[in-house]
């Protein structure tokens, strides 16, 4: 590989289309010179093998098994020198219209050598996806956080986070085995997740499938009486505020305490 060669990772789940894209690679060569670093199947397999590649654009299927290509291209957005993306889609007239108004660049297949040339002529100028655009042409939660760690992607399914709290510039996540520290807004989260998560403080959020009670706690010299929840899996109690309190309350099922 010489050191002019473009850094290319191929990420789609069927063979077919892999081969063709590497095809297209070669025969515009004298164009764009690149080399293949790695290819992936799966979303999955991207957050493994991604980060050790050294990739430079990863050309990316938007519908991917185990993990769509949107939510796969925000989490790589937490690497130190995360790659620029290049999306490929058969045609879904919801999903482009989406990267069309986030200007997102996207090749539609069978992809065209030209277009491909172009694409990585202009995403090699403009660098990394910003995370905001990406965020806007999400069409739905994500199934996963992630926390980059030494250049790795470390997935945490959001079915097992029991709450999050906001500490300075970084979001405490914890689940019932440990925690993490992410460094998105609390408030973006919660507007993401506001069917699975309350807020119940102004700087924490709850998973409403966690709650199984309240507990009332008598103040002191530094705190009015107030509510404590109590989370499935989480020995800390996390205090409720008063303006919070009617909203949290509503939140338990019926039959529990």
């Amino acid at each position: 590989m010489s050191s002019g060669e473009l850094r290319i990772y191929i990420a789609d789940d069927e063979a077919p289309a892999r081969a063709r894209l590497r095809e297209l690679l070669a025969d515009i060569a004298n164009e764009v010179a690149t080399t293949v670093v790695g290819e992936s199947d799966s979303g999955l397999d991207v957050i493994d093998r991604l980060p050790g590649s050294g990739a430079q654009v990863l050309l990316l299927d938007i519908q991917m098994p185990g993990m769509g290509g949107i939510e796969l291209a925000r989490h790589l957005c937490a690497l130190e020198n995360a790659p620029a993306v290049i999306f490929v889609t058969a045609h879904n007239r919801h999903a482009v219209e989406a990267f069309e108004l986030n200007a997102l660049d996207y090749l539609m297949k069978p992809v065209r050598a030209e277009r491909l040339a172009a694409a990585l002529r202009k995403t090699l100028a403009a660098g990394p996806v910003p995370r905001e655009r990406l965020e806007r042409a999400a069409g739905g939660p994500r199934e996963f956080f992630s926390v980059a760690e030494r250049n790795r992607i470390v997935l945490v399914p959001v079915g097992e986070v029991l709450f999050l709290k906001a500490e300075l510039k970084y979001v405490t996540l914890r689940t019932g085995t440990g925690e993490h520290l992410i460094e998105e807004p609390l408030i973006s989260i919660e507007r993401e997740f506001g069917e699975r998560f309350v807020r119940v403080h102004r700087n924490c959020l709850v998973a409403r499938g966690a709650i199984r009670g309240f507990e009332r706690v008598a103040g002191n010299a530094e705190e009015e009486p107030h509510w404590s929840v109590m989370l499935e899996g989480a020995d800390e109690r996390l205090p409720v505020s008063r303006r919070l309190w009617p909203t949290v309350k509503a939140v338990l099922p019926e039959g529990r305490e």
